[in-house]
């Protein structure tokens, strides 16, 4: 069986016939050659298709620990951002798909010299995390953890902010509110053994003689409660890693129990995402163990909770591990069953299709993203998509001191590490490529400024300040290597173009550089990308300045980051409407075959893929279409195509594709080893030999 990294290089390069060999095959500088000039990319991952679908997840850079409410029509969002600040974003939207940025909830988090990296360690993997969101009586709150303090609280009428903070008594592990209908108010948390106690009325301490055990271990739910009340019963979802990724459930009468427990609504859901790198090792040297593509729940969806619409529909969110780009957020439709609240659609409870119907609203809603992510700084104020690592130093950074550009001072520092005013954004997938230009002529000797991949290992391309000059230097923590190049920038245009293409289905990145923003020269060696819980964050972009002599040095002016996204859609390539098509079984050369009337593994045949509306295709073989029957069995059959006809065309996340029937919301699969075709499967599994995936062409 392969890994996970061969099966994504496999996919890749059965893609590449098919595939525009711009975008997959061709190296990174041959895919930014074809961009214009001006301007900077906009182009940007956005869960909307277009034709009344989505595809997960709602962002492609890390959104954790998500917890949402809905007030009136509008919902509103908001997550885990660790050390990095401002923290804390607030998000709302109108059909759970489209969201817009509001603010941040908390503008720095300073709770001594760790939080200001003075200690030479910070808080990395600590900081801010787990909030519990809640609207109640006219006023917004978030409740959230902190390591080593009591639980913060904040506060605002108007979730545009601004928003005001206190701090709770007690610190309450992963908790959630719940504002009861009788003016109490409840709160559950902690890990494993979850406790249920009632709030005072100021929310800041436990009503003495209310705390209460209502789960012990071995009840199995876990962690990162959510506490709702539905039609008069009260529930709380969670999320168990114990025996593998997935989302537990309770319900009872009363706040305290009993509790009854439902171990799975949701599980091995990955959308066919296999287990990426890891770090078993967390110092130098470092240790990197390759993913497992037979763990189905590595990257299952997990932690999340569920909402109602206005419509009358059930949905619910969670995040899963999307290995190196960190945790993202999906969206899946709820199927209520015997009380419980199921991830996924009826026949297929627990697992469900990456890409769907959107939810209803009363009127349709503009694709709409949170963040512009490409940035010339020409604004007063950072945009919200840029976050500080750790608390900046104010005076230290400027965006009026040389207008249109990003000032950095250099500050005393060892490492990138431990570098003060580094600033970041997430990184985002499937693919992507920052591309900054630097106006080196204002560093001092030991100034060392540019971009990194902010991660455990971390890699910096950067430009070093000696009293010998400038150089190209590369710093590989992995490896604990450092590639040098000198250069020789004119002192009336010391400007140079640094690049990193980033590849988080391969979870391979190279950095590159250039003097005219044309062409790109790569520089140091391939590096692995790796997922690991000592930042507790995926990969982020961080344009940084520091000074290794131990003193203040000198300036780095960026005058723009342009990130281009070559694959910012749900599909890496179009629905083929009315063309022919062969489906290919992965890894395989046979694939879906027509003939003597039925359905069989065998030479690819060609169908004609025929438009149904909302993302789905009937399948034509002569006059006849690929057909589920109502014992579930798949056939050809006679006749204009209905809905027995008809399956949602999917990619999973490496571009693979799977067919959904709608029949019985199950999906097509060629069994490897008797090469019966049948529509019986729950999706894809994490192995490339599951059956479901097709190669079209």
């Amino acid at each position: 069986m392969p890994t996970p990294r061969s099966l994504r290089l496999a996919i890749a390069l059965a893609l590449s016939s098919t595939l525009s060999s711009t975008l997959l095959t061709a190296p990174a500088m041959a895919q930014h050659e074809a961009r214009p000039a001006q301007g900077l990319s906009t182009k940007t991952w956005t869960p909307d298709n277009g034709n009344g679908t989505f595809t997960n997840p709602l962002f492609y850079d890390e959104f954790s620990d998500p917890d949402m409410i809905r007030v009136g029509d509008w919902f509103y969002l908001t997550g885990t951002t660790m050390h990095a600040m401002p923290g804390l974003p607030v998000l709302r939207s109108k059909d759970l798909v489209n969201w817009e940025f509001l603010s941040y909830a908390t503008p720095k988090l300073d709770f001594g010299p760790a939080y200001r990296l003075e200690d030479g360690k910070g808080i990395y993997g600590r900081g801010i995390w787990a909030p519990s969101f809640r609207f109640h009586d006219g006023t917004f709150y978030i409740f959230s953890n902190v390591n080593g303090r009591g639980t913060q609280i904040y506060t605002a009428t108007d979730p545009k902010g601004p928003w005001t903070h206190r701090e709770m008594k007690r610190s309450l592990h992963d908790l959630s509110v719940l504002f009861d209908d009788d003016g109490k108010v409840y709160v559950v948390w902690d890990h494993q053994e979850m406790k249920v106690a009632q709030l005072t009325a100021d929310l800041t301490d436990l009503v003495p003689g209310t705390e209460k055990v209502v789960f012990t271990k071995d009840q199995g739910m876990g962690e990162g409660a959510h506490f709702l009340k539905i039609d008069g019963k009260y529930y709380i979802l969670s999320a168990n890693y114990a025996g593998g990724f997935r989302m537990p459930a309770a319900r009872a009468d009363t706040p305290f129990g009993p509790w009854e427990v439902n171990h799975s609504i949701s599980t091995n859901e990955g959308f066919g995402m296999a287990e990426g790198n890891r770090l078993k090792k967390n110092t130098p040297p470092f240790e990197v163990v390759p993913g497992n593509p037979k763990r189905h729940d590595s990257t299952a969806i997990h932690q999340g909770g569920i909402v109602f619409t206005p419509a009358g529909e059930w949905w619910g969110y969670s995040m899963m591990d999307y290995n190196s780009v960190g945790r993202l957020l999906s969206l899946s439709p709820v199927t209520w069953q015997d009380g419980w609240p199921y991830f996924g659609l009826p026949g297929n409870l627990g697992r469900n299709p990456r890409t769907w119907v959107k939810p209803k609203t009363a009127e349709p809603q503009p694709a709409r993203v949170p963040y512009e992510r490409s940035d010339d700084f020409s604004g007063s104020a950072l945009k919200p998509v840029w976050q500080w690592n750790h608390v900046p130093v104010d005076g230290k950074w400027s965006l009026a001191e040389r207008p249109g550009y990003l000032r950095l001072h250099a500050l005393p520092a060892k490492s990138f590490w431990e570098a003060k005013n580094s600033l970041t954004q997430r990184a985002i997938g499937p693919r992507s490529s920052p591309t900054v230009v630097l106006d080196a002529g204002g560093l001092k000797d030991g100034d060392v400024a540019g971009l990194a991949l902010l991660n455990l290992p971390y890699a910096t391309l950067g430009v070093e300040k000696t009293a010998s000059g400038l150089s190209i230097a590369v710093f590989d923590q992995a490896r604990n290597t450092t590639k040098r190049v000198a250069v020789k920038l004119s002192a009336n245009a010391p400007r140079i173009w640094l690049r990193a293409d980033a590849d988080f289905l391969t979870e391979k990145a190279r950095f590159s550089y250039s003097f005219d923003g044309k062409t790109f020269v790569p520089v140091g060696d391939e590096f692995t990308m790796i997922f690991q819980l000592v930042t507790f964050q995926g990969v982020r972009y961080a344009l940084f300045n520091y000074n290794t002599a131990g003193a203040e040095g000198g300036v780095a002016d960026f005058d723009s980051v342009d990130v281009y996204q070559p694959y910012p859609h749900g599909l890496m390539r179009a629905i083929p409407f009315g063309r022919s098509v062969t489906l290919t079984s992965f890894d395989a050369k046979t694939g879906l075959h027509a003939g003597d009337g039925r359905l069989s593994a065998g030479t690819p045949s060609r169908f004609t893929v025929e438009d149904m509306k909302l993302g789905r295709v009937a399948l034509r073989a002569g006059k006849q279409y690929v057909t589920v029957g109502a014992d579930g069995a798949l056939s050809l059959a006679d006749g204009a195509p209905g809905e027995a006809q008809s399956f949602q065309w999917i990619e999973t996340p490496t571009g693979e594709l799977v067919l959904m029937a709608l029949a019985n919301n199950r999906f097509v699969r060629v069994d490897p080893a008797s090469g019966k075709v049948s529509v019986d499967s729950a999706g894809p599994l994490t192995e490339s030999g599951d059956g479901t995936r097709f190669i079209w062409k």
